[in-house]
């Protein structure tokens, strides 16, 4: 120990020996017991009793404060040896609750903790007086706030991910300011640029520059209208003089680029050097946990690839890591029970109460779907379709503004292609049948890719690249095929006549929808397209090209469809026949997703402008795809809960592979990686990569009364994706009358054909009590 701390130590023994005699006194009438120096291994105390104690660490940390079961709870403070400090309150070894923890450097944060984390109102203050105030989750800005930096700039308005997203102010220290919206970190968005000098610039913005339509305006009064580009080729517009201004006007457009906005640059602002998770101690009683509870990661396929396995900043060893450590691996042995760490079984249900226990296996999980080869019945629909699409991207077309005219949405705006087998004009020759393409309005699906960003020559390859589509087993309900890109990104669905007819219908509202809302959850489609095979058949196929809500490097555990009714809303199936692409339904759902605070705001306030567009535009039958990641699996395929997560947990302040003995997982670096690094958060958006809890629920006996069965308190960590799917079925008379018919036989109320009002109001109402907010 150095002389320094060995001076600290004397300090507090004379302190203690000073006070012995006094504490004696007042033990009979405190919850505290005796204060005593001690290193924390050499004691072992009594379970749940709490009392004042000032411990020294093996590695020369210093804790002082309620103490009880082994490490700190209450209020407390903890002093690192590096320098570092907290001080607040303590749950369970962990900072939860308010506190302040301070660096070397002089930087500090004061405000919400949540199991070891900066999470929810809070103050930072840098060493060199670069402030933020306002919420964070898990160690990021999240949220409403604001923050004064080192060079005299000034933020103020919605963060995400650490970084300005969404509506906000910047201010900068030479006056000029910007007032829009914002995206990682960028002016992005529709904005007002405001110069000191009074000129100003109103319109649309990406990566941080002007670009598409847009103003600019001179103090005084004149103006330039027109589209904004860096590229001096896509740029065009008209200059309008002031009555005030005369003579000639030598001005560029470009100069706005290369001279107005250099000094707007956004402050890269103050990085934390280590974030107080980082600093957080394994205490004795997690470690006796630890020996008995080795996990084992959930690989997505068999390839010994290494993948990152956590996006909420809770993180332990990579599937390489477990691997590696046959010791640490569930061989199918029964897990130890005790109290407080067991799982949920039948024995623990009140049968009074009428609930039904219900166990989760997870099996293997497999690519879905039947790669289409050649003498697949199929396979020339997919040379034909392949074909198609490569043809329709590959076109040359003007760079094309997203402000779009109305005649681009005309359903008479089509264009057909003949595609004889020895080629054309503009046709490669193929070795399929001879047959017509046509596309549907070619210009608002080519400006929806833009939008989405999706790059054409991306967008071709997964499409139309040398690796094959997959037909999934079987088709839907509705009889419609389905297939999927080999990478997983695209999913082509093949359409009636009349959902070709709601698509085009709606697609004026649904472009402005997607353009407004970049966080809507409703189907992203890429393209409408139609193939009419030549002969005496003249097969017609029309299809849609969507993203895929499920293309992620995470297993996809479980997945549901829910739309809110009863009738009809099961999988008659057993768990163990349960696989990963099984699509379960309303009445098989047995858990209630709890999400971040600011994460349920945002997904409720989506959910309610996902349902007033689908109902103002007469749509019914959608239902919330949801697929579920669950972030820790054992080797006997349950997924781990919460309580065993957490007693293994560790975060690393050294060692980042095994522990010498085989028995403790650490961290991966790609672990560390994303968990320490902000950036890593990059990927997350409402209903991609969402971290949440998933509470087990049980149904009554009588379980078809009851949508969403009754919380048991045992939580698993998961990740989510979800959105909104199958939004192309109208309120038509077919649909009409399968009400009128079902309605005399059935609940009206159970049903899931109802008018498009009521159907938004009850799939609204359920699908908010399955989310809720992770209090």
């Amino acid at each position: 120990m150095s002389k320094e701390f060995s001076g600290i130590v004397k300090a507090w023994e004379f302190t203690v020996k000073k006070s012995q005699a006094a504490a004696k006194k007042r033990a009979k009438n405190t919850i505290f017991a005796t204060m005593s120096v001690a290193h924390v291994d050499d004691e072992l105390d009594t379970p749940g009793e709490v009392y004042y104690a000032e411990k020294i660490l093996n590695n020369g940390d210093i804790y002082t404060g309620q103490w009880s079961d082994n490490c700190p709870n209450g209020h407390g403070k903890y002093l690192w040896s590096d320098g570092c400090m907290y001080v607040g309150d303590w749950v369970k070894g962990k900072t939860m609750g308010k506190g302040k923890f301070s660096w070397p450097s002089g930087a500090t944060y004061e405000g919400q903790f949540k199991n070891g984390y900066m999470d929810g109102e809070g103050t930072y203050t840098g060493c060199s007086n670069d402030t933020y105030r306002g919420c964070w989750v898990i160690n990021m800005k999240h949220g409403k706030g604001t923050r004064d930096y080192v060079n005299g700039d000034h933020y103020e308005g919605e963060w995400r991910r650490g970084q300005p997203d969404g509506q906000g102010r910047y201010q900068w220290n030479n006056g000029n300011q910007y007032i829009g919206q914002w995206r990682n970190g960028k002016m992005n968005g529709n904005g007002t640029m405001i110069w000191a000098n009074g000129n100003r610039y109103d319109g649309s913005w990406e990566d941080g520059f002007p670009k598409g339509n847009g103003t600019y305006r001179w103090g005084d009064g004149s103006f330039y209208v027109g589209i904004w580009s860096k590229d001096s080729g896509e740029q065009s517009g008209t200059y309008y003089p002031s009555s005030s201004r005369t003579g000639t006007f030598d001005w560029d457009p470009q100069d706005v680029y290369s001279i107005d906005l250099v000094e707007c640059q956004i402050s890269p602002g103050e990085r934390i050097s280590v974030y107080p998770s980082q600093k957080m101690v394994s205490w004795p009683c997690e470690g006796e946990f630890l020996q008995k509870l080795p996990l084992a990661k959930t690989p997505r396929s068999n390839d010994a690839k290494s993948r990152r396995n956590s996006v909420d900043g809770y993180s332990w060893g990579s599937e390489a890591d477990t691997s590696s450590n046959n010791g640490n691996v569930y061989s199918g042995q029964k897990r130890e029970s005790s109290e407080g760490l067991r799982s949920f079984s039948a024995d623990d249900l009140d049968s009074s109460r009428g609930l039904r226990p219900h166990c989760i296996k997870i099996q293997p999980t497999k690519k879905p779907g039947q790669t289409i080869s050649k003498g697949h019945k199929n396979y020339e629909l997919m040379l034909n379709l392949q074909l198609g699409i490569r043809h329709s991207v590959g076109r040359p077309a003007p760079a094309t503004s997203l402000d779009l005219r109305a005649t681009a949405f005309d359903t008479k705006e089509k264009i057909w292609t003949k595609f004889p087998p020895e080629g054309s004009k503009h046709t490669p020759p193929h070795q399929s049948s001879d047959f017509k393409w046509k596309d549907y309005c070619p210009l608002v699906f080519r400006t929806l890719r833009k939008l989405f960003k999706v790059d054409p020559a991306d967008y071709m390859i997964s499409l139309c690249g040398n690796d094959a589509l997959r037909e999934l087993s079987s088709p839907g309900k509705s009889g419609s095929f389905f297939y999927l890109t080999n990478d997983d990104k695209y999913v082509i669905k093949t359409l009636k006549k009349s959902e070709v007819k709601v698509l085009l219908g709606m697609l004026p509202a649904y472009y402005n929808h997607v353009r407004a809302f970049e966080n809507t959850l409703v189907t992203k489609f890429f393209g409408l397209h139609c193939v009419k095979v030549n002969g005496p058949a003249q097969k017609k196929v029309r299809f849609v090209i969507m993203g895929n809500l499920f293309c992620t490097e995470y297993a996809i555990h479980r997945r549901f469809d829910l739309k809110g009714s009863s009738h009809g809303r099961v999988t008659e199936k057993p768990e163990s026949q349960i696989e990963s692409t099984t699509t379960l339904k309303d009445l098989d759902l047995n858990f209630i997703f709890r999400l971040q605070k600011v994460w349920f705001q945002e997904f409720c306030r989506q959910v309610d402008r996902d349902c007033d567009f689908l109902e103002q535009e007469r749509i019914m039958d959608y239902s919330l795809l949801v697929g579920v990641h669950f972030r820790e699996v054992s080797g006997s395929g349950e997924p781990v809960t919460t309580e065993m997560r957490s007693s293994g947990v560790r975060t690393p302040t050294a060692n980042v592979d095994q522990g010498g003995d085989g028995s403790t997982p650490r961290l991966s670096r790609a672990d560390m990686d994303l968990l320490f690094d902000p950036s890593g958060w990059a990927s997350i958006r409402l209903g991609i990569n969402m971290p949440a809890k998933a509470e087990l629920t049980m149904r009554r006996s009588d379980f078809e009364a009851q949508l969403v069965g009754e919380p048991t308190g045992q939580y698993y960590d998961v990740i989510l994706f979800f959105g909104i799917i199958d939004i192309l079925q109208n309120y038509d008379i077919s649909k009409k009358l399968e009400h009128a018919y079902k309605a005399f036989q059935y609940d009206p109320t159970s049903i899931s054909a109802v008018d498009p009002k009521q159907y938004s109001k009850r799939f609204r109402d359920f699908i908010l009590k399955v989310f809720a907010e992770d209090t």
